[in-house]
């Protein structure tokens, strides 16, 4: 069967045709938590809205709204917050959603499976529209990195969307991982929406005497075992390679928070989500590195 190609860069801004819904448990306070996914107008890009808080305040999908890094991405306006978004956010970017509305009736999102994929699921359940209006790009016209700690990210001029991931481990079953692809959404549902979040299990029994990752279980989080050569989880990995994988899928879903897609080649060594935000906030300081463009003003 020939394979449909994907455009290397779309011209019209896309947002849902109907709503869908999801709900699961948050991963560190382990409540239940209900996502709704709505069709939002051109140019208004990812909203999220606390229906659990009065008067239901929105927290913008943006990288200047991003607070805490620990272990997640969160984002918070005035008393709101929202955590946990790098995975929906990641979907929303890998299929190519540019606005949307999502209400949560909890100051987490659900973990799902731990990965994209379920958020795929949705949103595929609910269609995707062309809006009339052409969709922005952040183009790069010269290199930006930053690196801390042994740590970097850079991006380099390139007239499409390519992402190169490394990561490096003491596990003998991760060790020297390193992936790369161009972005769209055939590539990203079939090599990143499933990889799921990982951690040593000593890692997550601290998280619980902690507080944290209440919600953490074998259906949500890959285990890796004392040894450091295998997996607790019963049906094993989805790709030999899942954990450098879910390293691009939180890549993606961080670097979503840019508010428009980036054209140019991400490289990303060792990076985590403070990395990210880090060098979300280096990249906007530089303006003389990038322009925003629509995609025929790209050759």
């Amino acid at each position: 069967m020939k394979k449909i190609m994907e455009p290397k860069l779309e011209h019209y801004q896309y947002t849902l045709q109907q709503p869908a819904f999801c709900s699961g448990s948050g991963l560190h306070s382990g409540q239940k938590v209900r996502l709704g996914l709505y069709p939002a107008p051109a140019g208004t890009g990812i909203t999220f809205v606390r229906t659990d808080l009065p008067d239901q305040p929105e927290i913008p999908a943006r990288f200047d709204l991003v607070g805490s890094t620990m272990l997640a991405t969160t984002l918070g306006r005035g008393q709101a917050q929202i955590s946990t978004v790098e995975h929906l956010m990641a979907a929303l970017s890998g299929m190519g959603i540019d606005n949307a509305r999502i209400t949560v009736d909890n100051p987490e999102i659900p973990i799902m499976d731990g990965s994209a994929w379920p958020f795929v699921e949705a949103l595929r359940q609910a269609g995707r529209t062309r809006q009339s209006a052409p969709r922005t790009y952040l183009h790069i016209t010269r290199p930006v990195e930053y690196e801390e700690g042994g740590k970097s990210m850079r991006v380099e001029p390139e007239n499409s969307c390519r992402l190169t991931c490394s990561i490096n481990f003491d596990a003998e079953l991760i060790q020297n991982q390193r992936y790369a692809t161009e972005l769209n959404r055939r590539n990203f549902i079939e090599e990143i929406a499933k990889a799921r979040t990982f951690g040593y299990v000593e890692q997550v029994e601290e998280l619980w005497q902690h507080g944290l990752a209440l919600g953490g279980t074998l259906d949500n989080v890959i285990a890796i075992h004392w040894n450091r050569k295998s997996v607790l989880n019963e049906g094993g990995l989805r790709y030999k390679d899942e954990f450098v994988r879910h390293k691009m899928l939180d890549i993606i879903g961080d670097a979503a928070l840019a508010g428009a897609p980036i054209v140019g080649h991400l490289i990303a060594d060792r990076s985590g989500h403070t990395l990210h935000q880090a060098f979300l906030k280096k990249l906007f300081a530089s303006p003389d590195c990038w322009e925003y463009v629509t995609s025929d003003q790209i050759h």
